[in-house]
């Protein structure tokens, strides 16, 4: 797997360590703190946004690589379906943060 598969791979565990983390705490009562817990959910956001930046990047970088002769067709393609594969766990951490804030929205107050 290329670098850029085994970041990918280490952003999409981190981004589930997170969520698993945060989870344990709603579990345990809500007894986790930011600085118990873990990193705050505006770091998590902040590194996602940079794995799939660099993600992107090394993707681009691939396919310029490929154009002027020196890349190989294998890596282009590593490296776009990690870039791919990326940006789609992004907007599925995206998509549950939407529906829990939906969900607490509709809560009676």
């Amino acid at each position: 797997m290329s670098d850029l598969g085994m970041s990918a791979v280490k952003a999409y565990g981190g981004v589930a360590q997170t969520l698993n983390s945060t989870a344990l705490g709603n579990l345990t009562g809500g007894k986790e703190t930011q600085g118990v817990g873990g990193p705050d959910f505006g770091a998590m956001l902040n590194s996602a946004i940079g794995s799939v930046s660099s993600a992107g990047n090394a993707a681009e970088s691939a396919v310029t690589n490929a154009a002027m002769g020196r890349g190989d067709l294998v890596d282009v393609v590593t490296a776009v379906a990690a870039a791919q594969a990326t940006l789609e766990t992004v907007i599925a951490v995206r998509d549950e943060v939407i529906k829990a804030y939906q969900e607490i929205m509709r809560m009676p107050i």
